[in-house]
């Protein structure tokens, strides 16, 4: 096959249509740009959700997994392997925590964590079994498993796929008397996204995470940010948490740690919280392969170089000020975002979502729509400033400003 149709048309004959992908096949990728089968060059603005924090084929990352693909890939939890004790002790470093249960997706990681709390509100908070209840936001997305869309707002992620899993008090983001409000003595924790990504890169109020922070320790309950998509270097910091301040109890991380190499993802914790499990009460058998650990360890150095944080502050203030002038002229009716991470809102007059992925596609940079009317820049943090700008460049010209 050579043409973009043939290998679309194969893909659609055997393949679930659990995506709607936009019409371009990638061929190759080097930092922030994908060559498609034609040989056609694009710019990439979405950095795989921010999986590729760290570019497309980041050499450091290669040479790492180059490296232990010599010598071995998967032992399973079974045995011991001599890069699981480095990597956990990295992370827990990184997060300021004692504990990682290393997992391989994000969605696995949630999931992980609903287990953890649910577990430490029996054994430590002493709620009465079967009763532990978790607090989310509306809008959130922790992912698609039968229990993550159990407490999904969105029709589309939800319908057609319960019963759903009970224990979810689902409130407004942003709002903490409301937070206040939901929690009572059989709550065991709060999960939030710092920033809501699939919402369409929703930041909450100013003193809202700390409000949170404040809120749960004072009532005896765990904070656990869902850092996926936030974390890592996208908004300017490690963790988007910083912004505020804030440590939560329970940091679930997962993308950007496997450098878009290998999924890896994790649950970082105390203790305390981590320290309920037992052997044989949760596992995975990729979870924590020697692999993941080697290309998550050289992700953990990557970002103890402080360099992509600050790459993501600077060009993400670029980003911000480039942006902002787009809002009240007709074509965007909303900017929002932190570091260098942006959802923008297109006015109907413009089209949809969709539309305006697909005209950037046809001038060779990569978006994607969320929620009909948004669109997400989220570029991996190694762009440089004239790429951004060339990208931007061509956003206003597809919104006709």
């Amino acid at each position: 096959m050579t043409s973009t149709e043939a290998f679309i048309a194969a893909a659609e004959a055997h393949s679930a249509h659990n995506y709607q992908p936009l019409p371009v096949v990638v061929a190759t990728a080097e930092g922030a740009w994908m060559t498609d089968v034609t040989g056609r060059r694009y710019l990439d603005l979405l950095a795989g959700y921010s999986a590729l924090n760290f570019g497309h084929r980041n050499r450091r990352l290669l040479d790492a997994a180059r490296a232990q693909l010599e010598r071995v890939t998967l032992t399973s939890r079974a045995f011991h392997h001599d890069r699981f004790a480095d990597f956990c002790t990295q992370l827990a470093d990184l997060c300021g925590m004692e504990l990682v249960l290393p997992m391989n997706t994000g969605t696995e990681a949630v999931e992980t964590a609903v287990k953890t709390v649910r577990k430490w509100g029996y054994k430590v908070k002493g709620v009465p079994d079967g009763r532990a209840r978790i607090v989310v936001a509306e809008n959130n997305f922790h992912g698609r498993s039968t229990t993550v869309v159990s407490f999904s707002t969105d029709p589309e992620a939800r319908a057609d796929f319960g019963p759903y899993t009970p224990g979810f008090t689902v409130v407004p983001y942003g709002d903490l008397a409301a937070l206040d409000a939901a929690v009572d003595a059989d709550t065991v924790a709060v999960l939030l996204e710092p920033i809501q990504g699939e919402a369409g890169v929703v930041v909450p109020p100013r003193g809202y995470l700390a409000g949170v922070c404040e809120l749960t320790r004072a009532r005896n309950v765990l904070f656990v940010a869902d850092e996926i998509q936030s974390g890592l270097g996208r908004t300017g910091t490690t963790f988007a948490c910083e912004h505020e301040g804030v440590v939560p109890d329970v940091y679930v991380l997962g993308k950007a740690l496997g450098g878009g190499v290998v999924p890896v993802s994790a649950v970082v914790s105390s203790r305390e919280v981590l320290g309920v499990f037992r052997p044989g009460e949760h596992g995975s058998t990729f979870g924590g392969n020697p692999l993941a650990c080697a290309v998550g360890l050289e992700v953990i150095a990557l970002l103890r170089t402080g360099e992509y944080q600050r790459r993501a502050a600077e060009l993400g203030d670029h980003l911000h000020r480039a942006l902002a002038p787009l809002v009240g002229g007709g074509a965007v009716d909303a900017v929002r975002g932190r570091g260098l991470w942006a959802g923008i809102d297109v006015n109907p007059s413009r089209g949809d979502g969709r539309a305006v992925a697909e005209r950037l596609l046809a001038r060779g940079v990569l978006v994607k729509e969320t929620h009909d009317a948004t669109i997400r820049i989220a570029p991996p943090l190694v762009i440089s400033e004239e790429d951004l700008d060339w990208g931007l460049a061509r956003l206003r010209e597809v919104l006709g400003v």
